[in-house]
Order: structure tokens, then C-alpha cells, then sequence
């Protein structure tokens, strides 16, 4: 009891003391916004609130101030590249700039869990652009995940923020997407950033209303997005069917291409196809030598190595192994010489293996810190 009144009592005073340097709640706009980005999914909505704080007889943002990551990458993050190319004050995180001083927040793509102390410093709370039709995919990684897992029916979810929970808010304003068909993330990424820059404006030009009408999340139907690690890369053969490898290929092969091990060294597979003429010539190989997941064969007319995995083959047009490779240069240089040297044994040797990546515990180097990878194939 002692600590709920604590909290309670906390709560008031810090939105005591941002209203007091705030003053009133503005009942209409202009608003004054403090934006939460880091990636080219969260810059479409902050150019969407730029554009609406250009000056006009009824602008919709009168401040606009941004906060965002640290990036150790010389291009910079999308976001503060954004906000440096219209000279918007930045600020980088956990400084979050003036407290008191705005009157929304807005998070799209910002991987940070935001204080209950902070969220109470914006008299109508912190609103979240989240590329999901939420309760469905909340956490980090919703886009990739939505096409991980074949899903048709996606969308866009305006929420507001909970502490000390991710995606778990009440929902402001929602909207459907039909996934295209062979859609990347990347691609769908681009598609829903527009989708949610539009909704964000909507939710902002009648705000007070859109807030009174806003409703829980429902239980049934939650799932998670986890975060995309290296290890989500390695194929998985024996595991893994065709769709999906495939899919595994449209979401995360821009940013991590698909990996595996050959003859002991880790290599990279590009341009994954589905195969359709080849199942008699790979099922004749599969019942005369033994065929096991990860076994390679070359169909020469297509041009295509085709792969055994879970129920099914699967086909690979480019391989980088030194260097990039078609799949006539690696049946050329690698397959076909192995063939020779090794007539008698069974193409069930000659495979790709599953690559295992284990974090080994971290060490200290002089200039070289951070988690070391050990691989391991099965």
C-alpha cells in the first residue's frame, strides 16, 4: 500500500512540475512534439511531422525536437540524418532534452523503453507508430517476422505507451494491409512507414478526440517479434522446408544474407528460387545415392544448384565462398571436381551444413572487445 501511494504521489508531482513549466494543456493545435526514432522506418513519420510544421495559416507542429541513438556507423542513423537535414534540434540518447516543454511524445522504431517519469513530463502521454495490427507481433522485429512466417494481412497500429512494457498500450487508430505477394521486408517496410506517417498526422489533427476513444489491446492473439540476430541467417536444413527458407530469404536477406557451411568454410547463399521441374532428376539421386539434407546438385539447364532441406529442394542462383560466385562457377570449381575425385562415395557427402553460431564469453583484448563466435556444423 505504502508503495503504490509512493508511486502515485510521484506521479503527480512530476505531472505537477511539467505542467507548471508547461502551462496548460493546449486544447487544439499547433502541438508541441518530441519525436523517438532511429531507423529509415521512423524518418518517413518525422518527415511527415516536418512537413506538417512548415509554415501555413493552420500548422498542425509549432516545436519539433528529436531524440534518437548514438551510432557508431559513419553514415549515421537514418533519423538523425533526417533531423540534421532540417535542422531540427537533436538530442542524443538517454538525453532527452528540456522536460515540461511538449505537449506529445511520438516512438516509431526506437528500441528503448521510455520511464514512467518521462512519459508523465507530455500532457497527452507518448503516442507509438508500430508496423503491426497489434496485439499480433509486438517487440522489436514485427516486419521481419510478418513475412517470416507467410503472413497475407498485416498493418499499422497508432498506440500509446505503457512503462516498462513494450507494445502492450491501448490502441488510438489501426489499419489493415494486404501483404504482396514475394514481398521483402524492406519492401514492406516501405510501404508501412507511409501507411503510419499518414495515420500519425490523422491521430494529431483531432488529438484530444482520438485520445477518448482509444481501446485496450485484446488478449487473445498476442505473439511476439524477437530481435533478428546473425544466428537467424544460418539455414537450417534439416529443419527447414522450401517456403521456408524462402521466406527466410525475403525477410532478412537484404541485411543478412543466408548462411551455411561448405567443406568446413561459411558461406553465403543469394538469389534463392523455388524449383519445379527437377523433382524426378533429384528424386532419382535421392533413391541411388543416399541423398541427405544439405546434399548439392547442379541442374544444368536452369542453372541452378538445388539443395536438399526438410520435405523438399530448394534453389541457390549465386554463392559467395572468397568470392561471388554463379552456380555454374561453384559446379565448375567445387562440385564437379569433387565428383571426380571422389567417385565412389555417396553425394550425400558432398552437402551443405547447417552453420551453429555460439557466443562464447566475452574477453578483453586491447582493442578488440566484444563477444567471440565459435561455429559448428551438423
Amino acid at each position: 500500500m505504502r508503495g503504490r501511494l509512493l508511486r502515485a504521489w510521484r506521479a503527480g508531482a512530476v505531472a505537477a512540475r511539467g505542467l507548471a513549466e508547461l502551462g496548460a494543456p493546449r486544447g487544439k493545435p499547433p502541438w508541441r512534439v518530441l519525436f523517438f526514432g532511429t531507423d529509415d522506418f521512423a524518418a518517413e513519420s518525422l518527415r511527415a511531422l516536418e512537413a506538417a510544421r512548415t509554415p501555413r495559416e493552420e500548422p498542425l507542429i509549432d516545436r519539433l525536437e528529436v531524440v534518437t541513438l548514438p551510432s557508431p556507423l559513419p553514415r549515421g542513423l537514418p533519423v538523425k540524418n533526417c533531423a540534421k537535414q532540417f535542422q531540427l534540434p537533436t538530442h542524443d540518447w538517454p538525453d532527452t532534452g528540456p522536460s515540461g516543454q511538449f505537449d506529445v511524445g511520438v516512438v516509431a522504431s526506437f528500441g528503448r523503453l521510455l520511464s514512467e517519469d518521462l512519459i508523465l513530463q507530455f500532457p497527452y502521454g507518448v503516442l507509438n507508430v508500430h508496423p503491426s495490427y497489434l496485439p499480433r507481433w509486438r517487440g522489436p522485429a514485427p516486419i521481419v517476422h510478418t513475412v517470416l512466417h507467410g503472413d497475407t494481412v498485416t498493418g499499422v497500429t497508432i498506440m500509446q505507451i505503457k512503462p516498462k512494457r513494450f507494445d502492450v498500450g491501448p490502441i488510438i487508430k489501426q489499419e489493415k494491409f494486404a501483404v504482396p505477394s514475394q514481398c521483402t521486408a524492406k519492401e514492406l517496410e516501405a510501404i508501412l512507414s507511409k501507411l503510419g506517417a499518414n495515420m500519425l498526422i490523422s491521430v494529431l489533427k483531432n488529438l484530444p478526440e482520438s485520445l477518448k476513444n482509444k481501446r485496450e489491446q485484446p488478449n487473445e492473439g498476442v505473439t511476439f517479434a524477437p530481435k533478428v540476430t546473425v544466428a537467424t541467417s544460418c539455414i537450417k536444413w534439416e529443419e527447414q522446408t522450401p517456403d521456408q527458407i524462402l521466406r527466410l530469404q525475403l525477410a532478412i536477406g537484404a541485411t543478412l544474407p543466408l548462411q551455411t557451411l561448405w567443406m568446413g568454410n561459411t558461406v553465403k547463399l543469394l538469389d534463392f528460387v523455388e524449383v519445379y521441374n527437377i523433382r524426378s532428376f533429384a528424386d532419382q539421386l535421392l533413391n541411388e545415392h543416399g541423398i541427405v539434407p544439405g546434399s548439392v546438385l547442379y541442374h544444368k539447364s536452369s542453372q541452378t544448384l538445388v539443395v536438399r532441406c526438410k520435405e523438399g529442394w530448394v534453389g541457390v542462383k549465386t554463392v559467395i565462398l572468397k568470392r561471388k560466385l554463379t552456380a555454374a562457377d561453384f559446379y565448375n570449381g567445387y562440385l564437379h571436381p569433387w565428383f571426380q575425385q571422389n567417385s565412389k562415395m555417396l553425394h550425400g557427402d558432398c552437402r551443405f551444413h547447417t552453420l551453429k553460431l555460439t557466443t562464447a564469453k566475452k574477453t578483453e583484448r586491447k582493442g578488440n572487445g566484444g563477444a567471440q563466435y565459435k561455429t559448428k556444423s551438423t
